[in-house]
């Protein structure tokens, strides 16, 4: 008698997958309104206590954790917020004491002396080259054409660690700076293309005071309002 054929087996069904599952739920939104029992039988471990709990419970948790970070970023947010305040309102005093100097045999004083004090940078230094005759000696040069080249070259803050650039020489204490901001001077915007008339150092101990990631916006105007009023010298 000749043998009838066998039907395919069963395993040759791929299993189903959790995706599969994930996709079935989600294309099926009225699965649990016809299966409540479902949802009410469902339970998790908590991450607090390793305890189970509802999938209602579970939800309530987590949505409390977004609610926390939120407030988190929040007051993140504010605490940044009045940080920047109050560095805005050091550029503005320390704006108005530049505006002050009638001698511009001063200036490079005040630009240095009211950075250390309004905003507690430890060391600073300044070098402005092709100063007009009259002010040469207030001009503090000494600058390098390697050092013009390359606060020309900047057009923006350098900030990040002390690599033994010439102009952290310039500072009172070099060997005590783990860390530098290094401003170009130049007349017009800081991102400008015109050579640089000068260079602002501003140095400290502490390595994460200036770093690579840091936001210069800040530094952009401290750069811009110290060439305005260096220019003077010109």
């Amino acid at each position: 008698m000749t043998q009838s054929a066998i039907p395919t087996s069963s395993a040759s069904v791929p299993p189903i997958t959790e995706e599969d599952i994930a996709e079935f739920l989600q294309q099926t939104p009225g699965f649990f309104e016809r299966h409540a029992e479902v949802l009410a039988s469902v339970t998790f471990t908590s991450p607090h206590g390793h305890r189970a709990v509802s999938l209602q419970e579970r939800q309530a948790e987590m949505l409390r954790e977004k609610i926390k970070a939120l407030e988190q970023r929040v007051m993140e947010m504010v605490r940044n917020g009045n940080e920047n305040g109050h560095i805005a309102q050091k550029i503005h005093q320390w704006s108005r004491e530049l505006a002050a100097v009638k001698d511009p045999h001063a200036l490079p004083g005040a630009v240095t002396e009211g950075l250390r004090r309004l905003f507690d940078v430890p060391q600073t230094a300044l070098r402005v080259w092709d100063a007009a005759a009259p002010f040469q000696n207030a001009a503090l040069g000494g600058a390098s054409p390697d050092a013009r080249a390359f606060a020309s070259s900047l057009t923006a803050p350098f900030c990040g660690a002390n690599l033994g650039f010439e102009p952290t020489a310039w500072l009172p204490d070099a060997s005590q700076v783990q860390s530098l901001a290094l401003l170009p001077l130049r007349e017009g915007a800081l991102d400008g293309e015109t050579p640089a008339f000068g260079l602002l150092v501003l140095g400290s101990p502490d390595t994460q005071r200036f770093t690579a990631e840091m936001g210069t916006d800040f530094l952009v105007r401290i750069a811009e309002l110290a060439s305005g009023a260096l220019s003077r010298l010109r």
